[in-house]
């Protein structure tokens, strides 16, 4: 057989386990894998994998891209060449931030075709549930969207809007028909501005008292009230951002009683603390907030457990000067630049530092959304047949993120400066190199 790409002697890393092998790359797709050292290369493009770990790519299903309207804060370009960058080979572009946002067929269309224009990887988009946009759902789910996004608290744009409760309701029941998925932003948006409100009175304004104003509590309340609402329903929930064992475990126990549900956390959920963020400043800041270092624990036991689904980067990103703090925390963009880094950390925080399984790591940045939102088998895991989505990486190469390795359209990352130990070496999005670090040479 001709191949247009052979991996040799790499280790392959899968759901399951992982083992040495030659991967044939043909038209997009892995169409052989070999035992280590039989493959022929013939005239293929040769990638010598010797000590190289090979992952399925990541999709990370929670981006913020913001085009069409506000490519000022990201583009779909420059977001794209950072996932490249970390591993990624698909990535879900979410509704909101966007200027329109991507409420109906027509924005749908816009961004999908800027999409094919300009993305270095593979992707999908969300659509959104808003107030007033129950009767384009249909069509939205009919061009191909993956899903639908909602927010139950305010999501800091006003083009947005969040959903009340009969939104969300009506919105379900729609979803529920068309056999598609709801993924929440799951905050109580009235405790959140009861909190809010009262700490801006009494004039506490410290970082803390950001976390303080956005509790797990108000996590807890909004996932119950929905899963609520998912039973009465039937609609399929997917709860994004999850940053404490306390939600996970609501979450695990409403799966238990056959409420269709997963849960996502972040990387700065699993990396970061109230403590760094007071040492990191607005860079780190994000909703739900960062927590005590002992939920960051207790996710990883979570993790560990089987009892978190997804991770995702939630990208969301923008220009300095909305990072500049000015009264108070309070008036800073919320949201964590951290797309190319989500392996890295995984990598770092889990596998080298508390023994996560690398099969774990690869489960869930890749088989579980794949499967999650009907791209297995095609996508989530390397076999024959499957899009050739590939990862590379030097399990043991230590390096110290700077700025200059930012791919973003701004340099902002709460990142900057850490050392991470586990470097991306190549990624392959349905069998195209898209990023190559050698020595003397790093591009996309």
């Amino acid at each position: 057989m001709l191949f247009d790409t052979v991996i040799l002697s790499g280790t392959v890393v899968t759901e399951n386990e992982v083992y040495e092998a030659d991967l044939g790359i043909k038209d997009g797709k892995v169409v052989t894998i070999s035992e280590p050292g039989t493959l022929q290369s013939g005239k293929a493009k040769v990638i010598d994998a010797k000590g190289l770990h090979i992952f399925p790519g990541l999709i990370d299903v929670h981006v913020h891209f913001n085009e069409p309207g506000r490519d000022q804060w990201e583009g779909l370009e420059t977001g794209s060449k950072s996932l490249a960058a970390g591993g990624v080979t698909t990535f879900f572009d979410m509704p909101l931030n966007s200027n329109p946002p991507t409420t109906t067929k027509e924005r749908f269309e816009e961004k999908r075709q800027l999409a094919d224009e300009k993305s270095v990887v593979d992707y999908r988009l969300w659509g959104g549930l808003v107030p007033n946009n129950l009767e384009h759902l249909a069509d939205l789910h009919e061009e191909g969207a993956i899903g639908f996004k909602a927010f139950m608290s305010e999501c800091g744009t006003d083009d947005f809007q969040h959903a009340d409760n009969g939104t969300l309701l009506k919105g379900m029941e729609k979803i529920a028909e068309l056999n598609s998925i709801l993924a929440l932003h799951a905050e109580s948006n009235e405790m959140i501005n009861y909190l809010t409100d009262k700490a801006k009175k009494e004039h506490r304004l410290s970082i803390r008292d950001y976390c303080n104003s956005r509790p797990v509590l108000s996590e807890l309340e909004a996932v119950e009230r929905v899963l609520s609402y998912a039973e009465l329903t039937g609609c399929k929930l997917h709860i994004v951002h999850v940053s404490s064992k306390r939600v996970i475990d609501r979450i695990t126990e409403a799966k238990q009683q056959g409420i269709d549900v997963t849960a996502e956390t972040c990387p700065h959920y699993l990396a970061l603390s109230i403590a760094d963020f007071e040492e990191i400043g607005a860079t780190a800041k994000c909703a739900p907030p960062l927590r005590d270092q002992e939920e960051v624990e207790q996710l990883w036991d979570s993790l560990k457990n089987g009892d978190i689904d997804i991770i995702s980067s939630d990208h969301s990103p923008s220009p300095p000067e909305l990072k500049e703090q000015g009264e108070s925390i309070f008036d800073v963009w919320g949201g964590i630049a951290g797309c190319q880094n989500t392996l890295h950390v995984l990598l770092t925080e889990g596998y080298h530092k508390r023994g996560v399984p690398l099969s774990k790591i690869a489960e869930v940045t890749a088989l579980q959304p794949a499967k999650r939102f009907g791209l297995n088998p095609t996508k989530g895991s390397i076999r024959i047949g499957s899009d050739a989505d590939i990862t590379l990486v030097n399990l043991n190469e230590e390096f110290v993120l700077k700025k200059e390795d930012l791919k973003y359209r701004h340099k902002i990352s709460p990142y900057v400066g850490k050392t991470f130990i586990g470097k991306t070496k190549y990624t392959f999005s349905k069998g195209k190199c898209v990023f190559e670090d050698v020595p003397n040479k790093a591009s996309v």
